[in-house]
């Protein structure tokens, strides 16, 4: 069974005009609604992990980290600190996936920087991982577009894992039922 990860959904993201607010964040963010509550419904591990550090987008003190209105963790859900890009920055974070054998389905913010780290890394621990293309985006950079950048992060990400839309994702991972007649059930 692969835990369902969600990064860095904080109000940073949402908080323009800050410099790490992803203007096209509507349609992400709605599949990422998608995503958790798919998952909560079939009973998938969830967790969330976010990024603390002392500057001044991230830190304890602002309110632009806490969570997005609709993704508090519950209290059966896990929840994982970084300071750095990778989720895998976070000692309890790898503990958890070097002992998890169902893999990783990663959606979340920002597909150019935490979500690209996160498909390495887990690629170089031999960790299974499905990223969720349309439940993500990325930020511009220089003079290349964001849908750009998010466009080939999702095809960099082919190297590292699994790369599915959000609702092909959701339709593999439908309860099977069993069906009728003499070759129901096997």
């Amino acid at each position: 069974m692969p835990v369902v990860v969600f990064v860095d959904m904080q109000q940073e993201y949402l908080a323009a005009p800050r410099l790490l607010a992803i203007p096209e964040i509507d349609r992400p963010l709605a599949n990422c609604r998608k995503v958790l509550d798919h998952s909560r419904t079939l009973g998938l591990p969830v967790a969330f992990i976010r990024m603390i550090d002392d500057c001044a987008f991230f830190n304890r003190a602002t309110p632009f980290v806490r969570w997005i209105e609709g993704f508090e963790p519950c209290r059966n859900e896990m929840i994982f600190e970084r300071s750095s890009p990778s989720c895998y920055a976070s000692e309890p974070f790898a503990s958890l996936m070097n002992q998890c054998r169902g893999g990783i389905v990663l959606a979340g913010f920002a597909g150019e920087s935490a979500c690209l780290s996160t498909l390495i890394d887990a690629f170089h621990r031999n960790h299974k991982v499905t990223y969720l293309s349309d439940a993500s985006a990325s930020h511009a950079l220089e003079d290349v577009p964001a849908n750009q950048i998010h466009r080939a992060v999702s095809k960099i990400s082919g190297l590292y894992g699994d790369v599915y839309e959000t609702d092909d994702w959701i339709a593999s991972t439908q309860p099977r039922r069993l069906g009728r007649g003499n070759n129901a059930g096997g």
